[in-house]
């Protein structure tokens, strides 16, 4: 069922058709199926129902520089002018209630609908960009700050800093990305607390939902030998196509040589560890894979491995660019940190459960957005890393406060189509390989002492004798 057909079924008075254009590529059975499947789909008529909850959390992701509420009343709904709260209907919805339907929305139908539409979406932008027949994924972590509250560090904590101890909790991340598209395909987050919680450990939930007939290109600090080699493992009892990866070596490699494919080419052979071959007695002692060395005028000399062992069809000089294309992640990140949650301390949820609701609600509005900009550059020509993130999420939150719910809905089409034509003028200049960015510190750290503590009481204190 299309969007549109949702939309007609929406509460009176609700004008989610500008949102459309924001939250088109998202199916109504999507959202229809993941509130039947969790027991959360609202029976009674209430004044913010679970449906119209989900596109709050997502809509939180889209507008983080204003209010929970505010971002209620750019969902479509009005604000009453006497009362100064916003209503449906001419139902009053107070602040309380607000929070009570995201407390009754829960994260998991959010959890459900980010997993299914991101499968579907990562894997149509990725068929479209392939390299040399496969589709191209990176996974890395990155960490969010959440609000010091009793609770989020009671479940998260503080993790150690080069000072002693950070200032917030953190939520450690790690995520497989359409490294084209910049799809999130698959997420994993939980505490970031050291020994059990690092990111091999998160990646673990991830690792099944890497598509056949793809390469995973990952940084040094996932490299596990028995991960890459159940990866790359290919079933012939299935027919679907094998999983390759690409991932840089450490320093303190120990290798044996078996055959040399070319300059800075060859198969070699590494050791698996003992305990992972007594955990999986069907693991054998040692693997091949290949070894592709490389350096760029400038820099030190680097080393790759990769399960790619057809050194014809994939030719060391390619996998070498390919590697670099991880960098794609990492500009991820950065539009999600950066532009979307507008630099902000921290994510805005108060308990672990709503932190949860709150960062699926940030990447499936981060999809859509991506979504939004694969069709604007599909319909122009042009790669879609020439469409700018910041110039296109602006856009879209200026179409909404400005146009969107100010507009009749008979006006709203022509808004639309005015909406693509600016976005395609959104254009990046071409990528230049050549530029090169030596890091820097630009700015010292403090050398004052962390202050862990909290504001002290400002009551004041009651004087020993009256004054006089």
């Amino acid at each position: 069922m299309e969007f549109n057909a949702f939309v007609e079924n929406l509460q009176d008075g609700f004008n989610i058709e500008a949102f459309k254009q924001f939250g088109g590529p998202l199916d109504s059975d999507w959202v229809r199926q993941a509130l039947a499947e969790t027991g959360t789909a609202s029976v009674r008529r209430r004044k913010l129902p679970a449906h119209l909850a989900v596109w709050l959390v997502i809509g939180m992701g889209l507008f983080r520089d204003r209010s929970i509420e505010a971002v209620v009343k750019h969902l479509g709904l009005v604000f009453s002018r006497a009362a100064g709260r916003a209503v449906v209907n001419g139902a009053a919805v107070v602040p309380s209630a607000i929070a009570a339907a995201r407390k009754r929305l829960g994260a998991e139908p959010l959890q459900r609908i980010f997993s299914h539409s991101a499968e579907v979406w990562s894997a149509v932008a990725s068929e479209a960009e392939l390299w040399k027949g496969l589709a191209v994924y990176a996974v890395d972590g990155t960490t969010f700050r959440v609000p010091d509250t009793v609770e989020n560090l009671d479940e998260f904590g503080l993790p150690g800093s080069s000072r002693g101890q950070a200032s917030y909790p953190l939520v450690r991340a790690v995520t497989l990305v359409a490294a084209r598209s910049h799809i999130i395909r698959a997420a994993a987050f939980g505490p970031c607390l050291g020994k059990g919680t690092g990111e091999q450990t998160l990646a673990r939930e991830l690792w099944d939902d890497v598509p056949p007939a793809s390469v995973v290109i990952l940084d040094k600090g996932f490299l596990n030998y028995p991960v890459l080699y159940r990866l790359a493992t290919h079933d012939p009892a299935t027919d679907a196509a094998p999983k390759h990866w690409l991932i840089r070596a450490k320093s303190n490699l120990v290798m044996r040589h078996i055959k040399e494919l070319g300059d800075g080419d060859s198969i070699v052979e590494v050791a698996l560890p003992a305990d992972a071959r007594r955990e999986d007695p069907a693991m054998p002692k040692t693997m091949q894979v290949r070894a592709v060395s490389y350096q760029v005028d400038g820099h030190e000399p680097q080393l790759l491995l990769t399960s790619m062992l057809d050194h014809e069809r994939y030719q060391a000089l390619d996998v070498a660019q390919l590697y670099h294309e991880r960098w794609e992640i990492e500009l991820s990140y950065d539009e999600i940190k950066t532009h979307m949650l507008e630099r902000e301390e921290a994510l805005r949820s108060k308990t672990p459960a709503a932190i949860s609701q709150e960062i699926w609600g940030l990447l499936i509005a981060y999809n859509l957005v991506r979504c939004r900009m694969i069709e604007v550059a599909s319909d122009i020509g042009v790669p879609h890393n020439r469409i700018s993130f910041r110039n296109t999420i602006h856009l879209v939150r200026i179409f909404c406060l400005v146009h969107a719910w100010d507009d009749a809905v008979s006006k709203l089409p022509a808004r639309l189509s005015a909406l693509d034509e600016m976005l395609s003028l959104l254009l990046l200049p071409m990528r230049r390989a050549e530029r090169s960015y030596p890091r820097h510190v630009k700015i010292k750290m403090s050398s004052y002492n962390r202050n862990p503590g909290r504001p002290s009481s400002t009551k004041p204190k009651p004087l020993k004798e009256p004054l006089k």
